[in-house]
């Protein structure tokens, strides 16, 4: 771009935003995406990321589409678009059938600019209809690393986007992270195609956060945590692995006076809500969460984060950390760490590989139940006859697609009820001629319990001649208009078969493979994690050249180990197992109580996960929890369990 050009992006800035100078990589990603260039961008929180493609979008001709991973990013956005006066929506699950239709047509019109969706949106074959009739200039994928297996956060649908840019024909792709290794960053590049010199990185290094790392004993824990968090000014987040750690730790700091909240995904979507909102406004200091806290909270005076329990990875660290200090002040990272919570960290990755006979199975089901080649799926009843987790059925789903074997047409839900506010005279009196009566088809072929109705899809077909889609619309035209509450649930997935390449004799293996593949990635990212924090040298230099940050100072400054206090962790409680006699007892107990329920062989990894405490659905369909034993070597890393089982059992 000329100077006259840059003088127009500068205006643009001034004038739409209120800025007066661009941040350290901006200009140039915006420069590249209007010289027609798909870029990278890597930046470190809080620098200013969104404003790439909310200043380009103005500059490009047609609609720029984004894809954000939560609906309070999107409303966040939204909020600040408009505020600027700049024409934004987004398609998601809160909005009627009125407001997404209106929503399209004002796309369609290219009144719209921006657009914001949920990746899970392109799996419906009529939003990527829509979207192929309408001229798009842009796809911008935020926090992109969910695109790379090697990454964290990896979200199984985020895949598929290359595919979809592919099928949409969208020129220009424009990718947003604040963290990405090496690894990371050559793999979200190469399956866009995006060239070396279109990657921007500003430095992940972060001269604000000073980094801790304590050798804590777990009997410690509570009593440093106290310190640390005395040691404080402000706001801040205390990170655990578990639900129930989450609401131990936060009740001890209540009983010690602290303003403090649990947080975690068993919540109600409304508590969590209100916890965030409590936390944003100042009226809670302190929360105590699982990972599921972090991702959309955008709050700059953030003064610390402890980790009581280990992270996951050093991805996992990385992100959590740098919810501190978005303010630029000085901001502390704590990690109380040992080596005790290391098997809890290692056997959530060992509870979500499936087994070869699970996969199989699905494979199956699909070979049974596909008709016109069409295939119907309700995601929880497949997971409870799989022995599949609901997350790696959908990573399971997704590499059936990737591999061409399936393909995503649209979904619906199975189950929908409805019961009047007013009478029934009440609701039509408003209507006349042929909407009148239809309604009353509707309501004739509805089979009412008490208050409630069910609509009878079939019946209505038969006698009146109309597609469920349209039964839908009018019911939820009525719930709009406060006429009656309605009810939907089981969501039903639609997809299309290629049966040549399902019927491959090698398929189970290959998938079940990748998965096993992922389980060992996974392991060796918590090893690198641990190697981390034991580290002899500066932690904030290391972390940044893990990230591919090469400019970070060699010694910060402001990390325990450049203050002299480097750590080796241990193991601070004595592993207890139960003794083989009794690992044999309670295994046979668990067969005898299977075989009850029509399984007559439990693998070894049933067993292993069994010992360890882990829920699959067959333990959740089969009161397995209840039986004695179970959790009995919960505190033990699964590896050992498992060459333990081999032994004991014979096998």
């Amino acid at each position: 771009m000329n100077n006259s050009s840059n003088l127009q992006l500068k205006s643009t800035l001034k004038q739409a935003f209120g800025f007066d100078d661009f941040r350290h990589g901006q200009e140039q990603t915006i420069t590249q995406l209007l010289n027609n260039q798909s870029s990278l961008s890597i930046f470190p929180t809080g620098s200013g990321k969104s404003l790439c493609y909310q200043l380009a979008a103005i500059h490009l001709p047609h609609l720029t589409i984004v894809v954000s991973p939560l609906l309070a990013l999107m409303k966040d956005q939204l909020a600040f678009l408009s505020s600027k006066g700049i024409a934004a929506a987004s398609i998601d699950s809160t909005l009627t059938p009125q407001q997404n239709q209106q929503v399209m047509a004002d796309t369609r019109s290219g009144k719209i600019k921006i657009l914001m969706v949920s990746v899970e949106r392109f799996k419906n074959e009529r939003f990527r209809q829509f979207i192929d009739a309408v001229n798009v200039s842009m796809l911008v994928v935020d926090e992109a690393h969910c695109i790379s297996e090697w990454g964290h956060n990896f979200r199984p649908d985020y895949l598929k986007l290359p595919n979809y840019r592919k099928e949409l024909n969208i020129p220009l792709v424009l990718l947003l992270t604040a963290t990405a290794t090496k690894k990371v960053k050559k793999d979200m590049a190469a399956k866009f195609s995006i060239l070396p010199e279109h990657i921007v990185q500003t430095g992940f290094y972060r001269q604000n956060l000073d980094l801790s790392i304590l050798a804590v004993p777990t009997k410690a824990k509570n009593q440093q945590l106290i310190e640390s968090i005395n040691e404080q000014s402000g706001c801040g987040i205390v990170y655990v692995t578990l639900q129930q750690s989450a609401e131990y730790v936060a009740n001890f700091l209540s009983q010690q006076g602290l303003s403090v909240q649990p947080y975690h995904a068993g919540f109600m979507s409304e508590k969590r809500q209100e916890i965030q909102e409590d936390f944003m406004s100042g009226k809670v200091q302190i929360i105590v969460a699982t990972i599921a806290f972090g991702m959309g909270i955008d709050k700059a005076n953030i003064r610390f984060v402890i980790h009581y329990d280990l992270p996951k990875s050093i991805e996992n660290y990385s992100q959590e950390i740098g919810r501190a200090g978005r303010d630029s002040l000085p901001s502390n990272c704590i990690t109380l760490a040992n080596l005790d919570g290391l098997n809890t960290v290692e056997n959530f990755v060992f509870g979500d590989t499936p087994e070869l006979s699970g996969i199989d199975l699905v494979i199956k089901n699909i070979q049974q139940e596909c008709q016109n080649h069409k295939w119907e799926l309700q995601g929880l009843s497949l997971s409870n006859a799989s022995n599949i987790r609901q997350l790696p059925m959908r990573t399971l789903l997704v590499q059936l697609e990737l591999q061409g074997v399936i393909k995503p047409l649209f979904s619906y839900f199975a189950d929908f009820k409805y019961k009047f506010t007013t009478t029934k005279d009440e609701v039509l009196d408003p209507f006349e001629g042929e909407r009148k009566e239809f309604l009353a088809t509707i309501f004739k072929y509805s089979g009412f319990k008490k208050v409630w109705g069910e609509p009878d899809f079939d019946a209505l077909f038969q006698h009146y001649g109309c597609d469920r889609g349209r039964v839908i619309v009018a019911l939820e035209y009525l719930q709009e208009k406060q006429l009656i509450t309605l009810e939907t649930k089981k969501i039903t997935e639609v997809y299309s078969v290629n049966k040549t390449l399902l019927s491959s004799p090698t398929l189970a293996r290959s998938l079940h493979e990748y998965f096993v593949d992922k389980e060992e990635k996974e392991i060796k990212r918590i090893a690198t994690l641990v190697r981390f924090f034991e580290l002899d040298t500066c932690l904030s230099h290391n972390l940044s050249r893990y990230f591919d940050d090469q400019n970070a100072p060699v010694n910060c400054g402001h990390c325990s180990v450049c203050r002299g206090k480097e750590v080796k962790l241990n193991y601070s409680q004595d592993v207890i197992w139960p003794d083989d006699i009794r690992i044999f007892e309670v295994l046979t107990s668990l067969i005898e109580h299977m075989s009850t329920k029509n399984k007559s062989v439990i693998s070894l990894e049933t067993m292993c996960r069994f010992l360890t405490g882990l829920t699959v659905p067959l333990f959740s369909r089969n009161k397995v929890k209840q039986l004695a034993g179970f959790g009995s070597c919960e505190n033990i890393r699964y590896q050992e369990v498992r060459e333990k089982v081999i032994r004991i059992m014979n096998l």
